[in-house]
């Protein structure tokens, strides 16, 4: 697996810890078209792997470590304040999300619409509706928060990338020396304060972002796949569903080359304003 190199000097560059890879000048303007990418949960901004190596050589990609995560991982913040400092972070640009980067990225094109060019989110979620089910999922996230604590990143590693839902991934595109950046207190302060089960759901709101939206979700992740239709119904004609082949849950991980050649068609398709 691939990792573009990052400029030393454009580390930090904001809020949350990022790192800028790509060029600088590429339009003849003197502008770029940038993409801020934005990871799950317990990754970091290395663990984009051949995606980001792909979209980089002709795209100035700004790698966020999220709250809690990484060179962040003393940041601890709900998501309508996580996707506050993302934006701050990342300034305009099209963002890229995946599952908890992807809420994070929704909560910011809802809070801050200015920054946000375009967005592209996989395997992400408008939240969980019903109230008992979202109060069920929020004490299992502090469960687990409490768990990670007790016995530190590297066991906790194990169990997670043991998940079913990660059965895709091969131990290179599952990155977990790359995970190993992270704390326990940062993972657990992710859990309690910007799991799932905090999230207040989005659905009734999603049709005011008004930008291009990509949805991609795995064609063998079943529940995503249909999430995946449901956040761009709810978000309108302006959004555009995508199904990944011979890929699960993390799909950028599992089927990069597809990936990226589905991002960049679309691309092509929504130009950045």
């Amino acid at each position: 697996m691939t990792h573009p190199a990052a400029d030393p000097a454009a580390a930090a560059v904001g809020p949350l810890h990022a790192e800028v890879v790509g060029p600088e000048h590429l339009r003849a303007d003197g502008t770029v078209d940038r993409l801020v990418l934005v990871h799950g949960f317990t990754q970091t901004a290395r663990c984009w792997g051949d995606v980001a190596a792909d979209l980089a050589r002709d795209h100035q990609l700004v790698l966020v470590d999220a709250p809690g995560h990484g060179g962040s991982t003393d940041v601890e913040a709900d998501l309508p304040t996580g996707a506050v400092l993302l934006g701050d972070t990342g300034g305009t640009a099209t963002y890229v999300g995946y599952s908890m980067g992807g809420r994070l990225a929704l909560h910011l094109a809802l809070a801050r619409p200015e920054l946000v060019q375009r967005l592209v989110l996989i395997g992400a979620t408008g939240g969980i509706d019903d109230e008992d089910e979202r109060a069920g999922r929020r004490a299992a996230d502090d469960a687990l928060a409490d768990h990670v604590e007790q016995v530190g990143v590297d066991a906790f590693l194990d169990e997670w990338l043991a998940q079913p839902l990660f059965a895709g991934l091969t131990p290179a595109a599952a990155a977990r020396e790359e995970r190993l950046a992270n704390t326990a207190t940062g993972l657990a302060s992710s859990l309690r304060l910007a799991g799932t089960g905090t999230q207040e759901p989005l659905w009734e709101r999603l049709a005011a972002i008004d930008v291009p939206v990509l949805v991609l979700a795995g064609v063998d992740d079943a529940k995503f796949s249909a999430i995946a239709g449901r956040l761009a119904r709810s978000i309108g004609p302006n959004a555009t569903v995508a199904l990944v082949p011979r890929a699960g849950h993390t799909a950028q991980l599992e089927n990069p080359a597809d990936t990226a050649s589905i991002i960049r068609r679309w691309f092509r398709a929504h130009p950045a304003a």
